[in-house]
């Protein structure tokens, strides 16, 4: 098993670590909107929160040689149902054609007053 730190994510805002390989698989924390430099979450709404949500997972998955087209399976965590057709318009604009498996759940609250959080399991070579 190995942990992987992406340099150009974020910093984690807890004890974990970005993403662990294991057993053919990528398996990444989830990712919200911060920013890596400012260490905020950008400002925008929940739009700009999702672009910068796959920017953040293209630095993760990037530090392990692997894609947006590697990955197997995603789950969108967002705050409100209400946010979920603007998530969904990004969410397909970043994997185009690809399309993983996916779940989409609403919660109570997300770290940091995120809207919208995206974990990803991708699989390596």
């Amino acid at each position: 098993m190995d942990i992987l730190s992406a340099p150009g994510a974020p910093a984690a805002v807890g004890p974990y670590s970005h993403a662990v390989r294991a057993g053919g698989f990528l398996f990444c924390s989830g990712q919200v909107g911060l920013d890596p430099e400012a260490g905020a979450l950008v400002p925008g709404g929940v739009e700009a929160q999702a672009r910068q949500v796959f920017e953040n997972i293209r630095a993760v998955l990037a530090a392990a040689d692997l894609t947006l087209a590697d990955v197997a399976k995603a789950t969108v965590f967002l705050t409100t149902m209400e946010d979920f057709t603007a998530v969904n318009a990004i969410y397909a604009e970043a994997f185009g054609e690809h399309r993983p498996a996916r779940s989409t759940i609403a919660v109570a609250e997300l770290p940091l007053g995120a809207k919208v959080e995206i974990e990803v399991v991708a699989v390596t070579p």
